[in-house]
């Protein structure tokens, strides 16, 4: 009989503002690691449609009520604490810190008119309507965060990884990632 510890199962978390590309890394990087992959703002979206309601009036009830905007944040921490995960999102690795969960947690960072850009080119509309959405929106959730929680997002001490998307492939983002990990010696097993 064995008296080493159960090796945890890997959990990553990778967060950025809308349009710095943490969708197209998570899809590349969860294929790479063999990782489930869970988008917290689907969990947003699946949220708001069950209530009938567009994202902007979901995102006021969550201003307004802070039961909700908890209860996703809670869904987001179980995920993190079962482990064998990669969470995308822009409270996941600030929930991984805070509550102590072991995760390699990554932060991308991107020029603001490359991420309108981006999100106009993906979403459509004018670049500077995006802006406008976009900047509220963001404005919204970091009142939230850190009203609810605490939370400074402009605060990127607590990543084990920051990386600037505004002009590098996605895939020399993945190889940073990896690299990240390696150096950090999170035992990492690839698909790829």
């Amino acid at each position: 009989m064995s008296d080493a510890a159960p090796q945890r199962p890997l959990t990553v978390t990778v967060g950025g503002l809308a349009g710095t590309g943490t969708s197209t890394l998570c899809r590349l990087l969860a294929a790479h690691l063999d990782l489930p992959y869970t988008y917290a703002g689907a969990l947003f979206r699946q949220e708001a449609a069950r209530r009938s309601m567009t994202l902007a009036e979901f995102g006021q009830l969550c201003q307004d009520d802070p039961a909700v905007d908890r209860s996703l944040d809670d869904r987001q921490l179980e995920l993190l604490q079962a482990g064998g995960v990669l969470l995308e999102g822009r409270m996941a690795g600030w929930l991984a810190a805070h509550h102590d969960v072991d995760a390699f947690t990554v932060w991308v960072v991107c020029d603001e008119d490359e991420r309108m850009r981006r999100i106009a080119g993906r979403d459509g509309g004018a670049v500077a309507e995006q802006r406008e959405r976009t900047l509220a929106r963001e404005a919204s959730e970091h009142a939230r965060f850190a009203s609810y929680h605490g939370a400074d997002l402009t605060d990127l001490s607590i990543y084990d990884l920051v990386l600037d998307s505004t002009t590098r492939e996605p895939s020399t983002l993945v190889e940073a990632v990896l690299d990240g990990m390696r150096a950090a010696g999170v035992a990492i097993r690839t698909a790829c």
